[in-house]
């Protein structure tokens, strides 16, 4: 497959100032799509300006919505899903192609992700349980403190092509019948959780998932989150319990429950 096989996709919300570099570094593919949540910074209009289809919508529905929508309309074999606050690298779209042409059983190829000064973050890991997610919040913690050792570990398990549990949808090349097949993202999640959802339902359908080391996007990571105030963490907490309870069963979603409540979260 070739980049004329491709739609890329980007779900925009107040992101006028990123989406110049995104679609930027997608030239060159079938065409771009840009599902706008009712952005009030005038992100829809940017995206027209540059070429890309603008699919406008009247509020905000959260990514998995926005992103479904994208999918459906899209009429290539692959999508590419890109955040607007990330952008591939040179290269990178061709080592993802490469990657999910090799292997028809790959449902989900992703890049490598580094932070705009070059430390890498952590984007694949496992199943979101307790004991996984123990290990993986010490990890990112510690990439946020720019802790020589973790950052050491990060980039070590970075360092190979992989097929881990789930990949950070902040950018993925993936066949749309594949996701199709598997119902696309579950539109319970507004935001966050909705890629490790989709991928663990991708595996058990019988798909694979790649992450591809040769492949880098600097992501710059919660751009959008961040002018959301209090709402994103609200939805990421709501999004966890979503999760727990399709996946981990009552009691380990009861106990996730209670800690939010300690914690002042719910």
């Amino acid at each position: 497959m070739t980049p004329s096989d491709v739609t890329a996709v980007a779900v925009a919300w107040n992101s006028r100032e990123d989406l110049p570099r995104a679609l930027a570094s997608v030239s060159g593919v079938a065409s771009t799509l840009v599902v706008d949540n009712a952005s009030p910074d005038g992100s829809a209009e940017v995206a027209r300006g540059l070429g890309a289809r603008v699919i406008a919508n009247s509020e905000n529905r959260g990514f998995a919505s926005a992103a479904n929508q994208a999918i459906r309309e899209a009429s290539t074999p692959l999508v590419l899903l890109l955040n607007p606050d990330a952008e591939l690298r040179p290269g990178a779209l061709a080592a993802l192609l490469q990657a999910i042409t090799s292997d028809p059983r790959l449902a989900v190829v992703g890049p490598l992700t580094r932070n705009e000064d070059g430390t890498i973050q952590l984007s694949f890991g496992s199943d979101l349980e307790p004991w996984s997610e123990r290990r993986q919040r010490r990890l990112v913690d510690g990439v946020r403190r720019r802790d020589a050792r973790v950052l050491a570990e990060v980039e070590r398990l970075a360092g190979r092509g992989h097929s881990p549990d789930w990949i950070s949808a902040c950018c993925w090349l993936a066949r749309r019948e594949a996701l199709l097949s598997e119902g696309l993202f579950d539109e319970g999640f507004f935001l966050y959780e909705e890629d490790a959802d989709l991928c663990r339902r991708l595996r058990a359908g019988g798909w694979q998932l790649g992450f591809v080391r040769d492949a880098e996007v600097v992501h710059r990571l919660g751009r959008s989150a961040a002018l959301s105030g209090g709402r994103a963490r609200r939805e990421y907490d709501r999004s966890h319990l979503r999760y727990y309870a399709k996946w981990n069963g009552p009691w380990l979603t009861l106990l996730l429950r209670l800690s939010l409540l300690l914690r002042g979260r719910l």
